[in-house]
């Protein structure tokens, strides 16, 4: 297949106008099979890698059933997020085992490709819960992890730990080579968590969120992940969970080759207002905001593409790094890069073509045309 006249995203973060071309499932610098499409006045981007969200359409990825995953990778492939990296929710062993058993012996064609795990809890602390649920928080466990790493086949990619819990800096020495260990739901101040940092954790989950502000006495999680060079840190797009201003100063601070757009999207994401289920828990939809009873927030209801869309559009971030941060930084953060998150020759055929008020037109996976608008 080729795709001509487009605007075509580049590994240096720019659009050129031009044609890639894709020969069975890979982006090829040739194609001989006859198909065309027009992308003129399109931009060419690769599909888009979410690393932290639960669930949509009514279901959750601890649902724990093919059915689940079925409907969730159905969704996501339509909204042009072609490989997922769900996040599971702080549950006791038993159920975390059962959960991650079926992700592993999961094998659909039919929708976007789960690269991996995020493994949200249930090593987090107490005071920065927000809606995961208090009965199954514990410490770090080595040996627990490893027998969820065994049930999952390896595909726990993130491993979300609070490093003040007793046990948590061994547990980042030990297992970060085999694990990107990322510092969340967590009440470290800086110096504890420059030590998690040097210890082995790469990455921080929904940065801001879960975890003490950023004061200029006290810089926290947010300051020492701004001095670990080399540290990846999400930020939820939904425009409620992070501000415009924040999300642009976060851009300037750690620098765009180390935010990871996210969504962090519930089971309530795309489904109407209402009320709905979050690990044993009552949320509630209103619009994108999704709450707890008490009023706290429960996650969100957007998608990955469309928190795209309204970083753009409505926080005045570039389309270049609005990308970046959505495909290219996800997945180098997991160790997938040399597959997914771009459109080099020799990568997965995942594309998908935007107009230029960024709604979707195409989306192809795997070198095949799955969507068209």
């Amino acid at each position: 297949m080729w795709i001509k006249n487009g605007w075509v995203f580049q590994e240096n973060r720019t659009f050129i106008k031009g044609d890639i071309a894709t020969q069975q499932d890979k982006i090829s610098d040739t194609s001989d099979d006859g198909r065309i499409i027009d992308a003129e006045h399109l931009y060419v981007i690769p599909g888009l890698t979410d690393i932290h969200f639960h669930g949509c359409m009514g279901y959750d990825f601890c649902d724990g059933t093919k059915e689940a995953l079925d409907a969730i990778t159905k969704y996501q492939l339509s909204r042009g997020i072609t490989t997922i990296c769900p996040a599971s929710m702080t549950y006791d062993e038993n159920h975390l085992t059962e959960i991650f058993k079926t992700a592993s012996g999961y094998n659909n064609t039919k929708g976007s490709d789960i690269v991996g795990i995020h493994m949200e809890g249930p090593f987090i602390s107490r005071e920065k819960k927000g809606a995961q649920n208090p009965d199954y928080i514990q410490n770090p466990d080595m040996e627990m992890f490893a027998r969820l790493q065994s049930a999952a086949g390896g595909m726990i990619k993130l491993c979300d730990i609070a490093p003040e819990l007793p046990g948590a800096m061994n547990f980042i020495c030990k297992l970060s080579g085999d694990v990107a260990i990322s510092l969340a739901h967590t009440a470290a101040d800086y110096d504890t968590a420059m030590r998690a940092f040097s210890a082995g954790a790469s990455h921080v989950t929904h940065l801001y969120n879960a975890m003490p502000p950023f004061l200029h006495r006290s810089p926290g999680v947010i300051g020492a992940a701004s001095d670990a060079a080399d540290a990846y840190v999400e930020l939820i797009g939904d425009g409620i969970h992070v501000s415009p201003a924040t999300l642009r100063a976060t851009l300037k601070m750690m620098g765009e080759d180390r935010v990871v757009l996210i969504s962090d999207s519930l089971r309530s994401a795309g489904m109407p207002d209402g009320e709905y289920e979050l690990s044993g828990q009552r949320v509630y939809k209103k619009g994108n905001r999704t709450t707890l009873a008490d009023g706290t927030l429960a996650g969100s209801s957007v998608d990955l593409m469309e928190a795209l869309r309204t970083v753009v559009q409505e926080m005045q971030i570039p389309l270049e790094t609005a990308v970046t941060c959505a495909a290219v930084n996800s997945a180098k953060s997991i160790g997938i890069y040399d597959t997914y998150g771009s459109l080099e020759k020799g990568k997965q055929a995942n594309v998908v073509l935007l107009d230029k008020d960024l709604n979707i037109k195409y989306i192809i996976k795997d070198g095949v045309i799955t969507h068209s608008f």
